[in-house]
């Protein structure tokens, strides 16, 4: 047999299994799905997919898909690599150490896949424009920050386009496929912009960051946690051997040892046990330790989605999975609904209901506090007679001391009335969302 040959017949063996899904129809086929050996073809020389994050669910995602034949891969992650990784991201080695994520997962599986052609992007999401992802067919994440989902959320929303009767054009739609893990839970989901329940519709389901008390972790700690933060908190301030200068780092091993022996003695001293390096990590960097078999489940249900979206050979999940793998295994679906009033996709006018004797604080309260909202530091702006007005911004130092007495000033007082549009810009999205004010006298306290 020559080489032309046996090469041929490698190619028909090694995608003999995803043929026997695009080429033959069956009972659990999308209506719409018409077998064809030009899917594989799609797949594999045309389809582009963007994966975000290079890290547990990065790698096993991109592995994941370039093994069911997808070329056309990018990867976009800015972290480097450190050696806590390497005990679930695998694509990584001890050489590769300091090194950018997303660079080495690209030459580890390139190497390792004959054909992929995967590409990396050593950069924040939010470094790139509109024109780079408006062209992938798909967007699957693996990311761990709910303001880097909120803002790419955002991103693919807006690019949305609308016909004349401002139905929705749905070749304008790029789906995305987003996964998270915990521990030993995870999800995942399946978003269609415009279309299904996105990011900002299910803020909700997230779970908020845990803090604990300061009096309760000075005077009366009940959890190995407690112990850990005080240590955190209080003695690194005051005891920590590299002077009072250093930064605790939670990826220096010295900087963890340190605290873990703190807590451990603490802890013996208030009767506390399960005090963990493991548990000590996860305080100090604000995780939940990650277990490579959740990655490994939930990127495999993603990628299967991603596999979906781009044949049409299956009906795609609807549109949230959880699974739970603490005590045995658990999972169930659940279809999230789209919320008419959503800040991000709702394709109408976006209303606050505000008293008109509200200050402008009450507004900037609601916006960070509101489940509607929930953004982190928002800039507010106006427009006044033509002219833009900046009524008040926290990021920078400068504008905020010039606008923050705004804050307790009531809105007519700044000019704005009945009907006016304020402009609200924030890290969770990627544009300005204007908010149409609506005064109506209600029964709350307006001044705070």
């Amino acid at each position: 047999m020559t080489s032309e040959s046996q090469t041929a017949d490698y190619q028909n063996r090694r995608w003999q299994h995803i043929r026997k899904l695009l080429e033959r129809s069956g009972p659990f086929c999308h209506p719409d799905f018409e077998a064809s050996a030009e899917i594989l073809n799609f797949i594999m020389n045309c389809c582009k997919v963007l994966i975000v994050g290079a890290g547990g669910l990065g790698c096993e995602l991109l592995k994941d898909l370039a093994l069911m034949g997808f070329k056309k891969l990018h990867i976009v992650d800015m972290d480097t690599i450190e050696l806590s990784n390497l005990n679930r991201q695998f694509l990584f080695r001890r050489n590769d150490i300091g090194l950018p994520k997303a660079k080495c997962a690209v030459e580890f599986v390139n190497k390792r896949v004959p054909g992929c052609e995967a590409v990396a992007h050593h950069c924040a999401i939010q470094d790139l424009d509109e024109d780079f992802y408006r062209q992938f067919h798909i967007v699957v994440c693996g990311l761990d920050s709910i303001i880097a989902r909120r803002w790419l959320n955002g991103m693919l929303v807006s690019l949305l386009q609308y016909n004349d009767d401002r139905s929705l054009d749905q070749s304008s739609v790029i789906p995305m496929v987003d996964g998270g893990t915990e521990g030993f839970k995870g999800n995942a989901r399946v978003i269609l912009p415009g279309m299904s329940a996105c990011i900002e519709c299910t803020l909700d389901l997230y779970p908020p960051q845990k803090t604990f008390p300061l009096c309760t972790i000075a005077n009366t700690p009940r959890l190995p946690e407690h112990c850990i933060e005080y240590v955190k908190v209080i003695q690194w301030a005051k005891e920590n051997p590299w002077g009072s200068s250093t930064t605790l780092d939670g990826d220096d091993p010295q900087h963890v040892v340190w605290v873990y022996e703190k807590a451990q003695e603490r802890a013996m001293k208030h009767g506390i046990a399960n005090v963990t390096y493991r548990l000590t990590q996860g305080v100090l960097k604000n995780i939940i330790p990650a277990v490579a078999s959740t990655n490994a489940a939930i990127a495999a249900a993603c990628a299967t989605e991603v596999f979906k979206l781009a044949s049409s050979c299956c009906v795609n999940m609807n549109n949230y999975m959880v699974l739970n793998m603490a005590d045995g295994v658990y999972t169930y679906t659940f279809s999230a609904e789209k919320r008419p009033d959503c800040v991000a996709c709702c394709n109408s006018t976006r209303v606050m209901k505000i008293d008109p004797d509200a200050t402008l604080q009450y507004i900037y309260t609601k916006l960070c506090e509101d489940q509607a909202y929930l953004m982190k530091s928002p800039g507010i702006t106006t427009v006044i007679n033509g002219c833009n007005k900046t009524l008040y911004m926290s990021s920078i130092k400068s504008i905020e001391e010039r606008t923050k007495d705004n804050l307790k000033k009531k809105l007519t007082d700044l000019g704005l009335f009945n009907g006016a549009d304020i402009l609200v810009a924030d890290v969770t999205t990627p544009n300005t969302i204007t908010i149409k004010l609506k005064f109506e006298t209600l029964d709350v306290d307006m001044t705070k």
